[in-house]
């Protein structure tokens, strides 16, 4: 089982805002035959390992992911919701990140003197 996202533009500012839709797949394996099929081809792969979190009764999650770059944590929520949430855990608002997995991993090689290819831990 796998789940299909399309991202739409974000706009970013303090918070990354963008429209998000979701299906799941439950072959990925086909559905990366189709995209080949109709001349997709892979330019960033990325692995993760994602833990998600919610408090009873709020609207917003927080998820911890574990990437081969470090260790990252995403509220996804209302503004007021993510602040609030950022605070109880100890973030100051200069602690807020929009930068893409991408971008990310961009950053690091280049940090690290190493080439960009995939972002997966078998390196």
């Amino acid at each position: 089982m796998g789940i299909l996202t399309y991202k739409g533009a974000a706009a970013v500012g303090k918070y990354k805002e963008r429209d998000e839709l979701e299906v799941e797949v439950s072959d990925p394996r086909r559905l990366t035959e189709m995209l080949s099929r109709l001349d997709f081809i892979p330019t960033f792969r990325y692995e993760k390992y994602r833990t998600e979190y919610r408090r009873a009764g709020e609207a917003g999650s927080t998820m911890l992911d574990e990437t081969p770059i470090g260790v990252y944590l995403e509220l996804e929520g209302a503004q007021a919701w993510i602040d609030r949430s950022a605070r109880r855990l100890g973030f100051a608002e200069s602690d807020y990140c929009t930068a893409s997995y991408g971008s990310l991993y961009g950053d690091y090689c280049q940090k690290h003197g190493l080439p960009v290819t995939h972002m997966t831990f078998t390196g």
